[in-house]
């Protein structure tokens, strides 16, 4: 259940109450794929960096170990030792980034697995049935995503397809959630909205899924290809038509700048690689812009890697000892970076939230914009 706490244009300050916890919204959710953080982060570890949500990779843990493995775990939770909510990815964008080793029909996609080749088929109902073993809190419907630029044409029929796909979806995860031997009875499920940078098929899209009761909705199909105007302009003809009383989720999204404008646009939720890709390549985010661990002049710097961050890294460490650990590539620099990291995005959502609760959002994007998106 959504509750809208206070608003400041477009900008949502809300309450998402799942059967894992209430997620306090706008909020980024930590990437997870294969069950665990890279960079050698835990579960435990997430609790102490300010995580509400998890993101685990259905196609990902499909593959490795096997959802009915983790099944027999007693599901995500249960396996990863993490007590939040978890929402799983449906396995559409990875699945479909395997262009020649796909094929796609209504029931769904052929395709071979990037590991040992083993040919592997997936609809809506084996996406549901495969997070449905995963027990996550919240599974996202199957989908195409499609790389921008498209063509009309064929962005028509896949949107159309997606839509029909969620409907499916939608049943399926009905009957499995009915089950006696389901362990998550109470699986949410999030509608994706597609239509790569046609705003008029993604508005038709938008009216056709909301009419299939789900707990929340996405745009997804972003951040693949297109300008960030581009982006910021179909979100912007979107949101309208998505319902006020769900959450919106920008899924793949993004860069600090890209949140605080997706924000300010009235989207709820994100997820992204980005700070934990990033940070393992030493690529530090800061309250003073990106910092580049890997420059000489970090050698013998005392400092820590942000003045007044409260993380593990910057309350022991300085820029030099964790720039050594990083050229060393010893896995503590990794872990460290990347904890840093998770805990400058989790904290940015603090801040998010907390200005938009005093009224003073637009103020703080206009502050931070241009400070966040600069290169030390």
């Amino acid at each position: 259940m959504y509750q809208l706490l206070k608003q400041e244009g477009r900008a949502r300050l809300g309450s998402f109450t799942t059967p894992h916890g209430a997620v306090q919204l706008p909020a980024f959710m930590n990437v997870g794929t294969a069950a665990a953080i890279k960079g050698g982060v835990s579960s435990l570890d997430l609790k102490q960096l300010h995580c509400q949500v998890e993101l685990c990779n259905t196609y990902h843990l499909h593959l490795r170990p096997g959802d009915e493995v983790v099944r027999a775990m007693g599901g995500l939770h249960r396996f990863m030792g993490w007590e939040g909510p978890i929402l799983t990815d449906s396995g559409g964008f990875q699945v479909f980034s395997l262009s020649s080793l796909r094929k796609i029909t209504e029931d769904g996609v052929q395709f071979q697995s990037h590991i040992d080749g083993r040919r592997i088929f997936m609809g809506p109902e084996e996406s549901m049935q495969v997070q449905s073993n995963l027990a996550s809190t919240i599974a996202m419907a199957f989908d195409e995503c499609i790389e921008n630029p498209a063509e009309r044409g064929y962005v028509q029929r896949s949107a159309e397809r997606t839509a029909r796909w969620l409907i499916r979806c939608r049943q399926k995860l009905d009957r499995l959630n009915a089950c006696a031997d389901t362990i998550n009875p109470r699986q949410l499920l999030f509608g994706i909205n597609q239509g790569s940078t046609y705003a008029d098929i993604r508005i038709e899209h938008m009216k056709r899924i909301r009419e299939t009761e789900c707990a929340g909705y996405a745009i997804g199909g972003l951040a693949v290809g297109e300008t960030a105007q581009e982006m910021y302009a179909i979100i912007e003809a979107v949101e309208p038509f998505m319902p006020a009383d769900k959450p919106r989720y920008l899924m793949g999204v993004g860069t600090p700048a890209n949140i605080l404008e997706a924000v300010r646009r009235g989207i709820d939720l994100f997820d992204c690689v980005m700070p934990s890709r990033n940070a393992r390549h030493g690529h530090i985010f800061t309250w003073q812009g990106i910092r580049n661990l890997n420059n000489e002049k970090y050698k013998t710097d005392p400092q820590p890697l942000d003045p007044g961050c409260e993380c593990p890294a910057c309350r022991s460490f300085s820029r030099a000892y964790l720039r050594h650990l990083l050229r060393a590539q010893e896995m503590l620099g990794m872990r460290l970076l990347v904890m840093h990291n998770l805990w400058f995005y989790n904290t940015l959502m603090e801040k998010i939230r907390e200005a938009i609760l005093q009224e003073r959002y637009e103020a703080f994007c206009r502050e931070y914009i241009p400070i966040l998106s600069q290169r030390i």
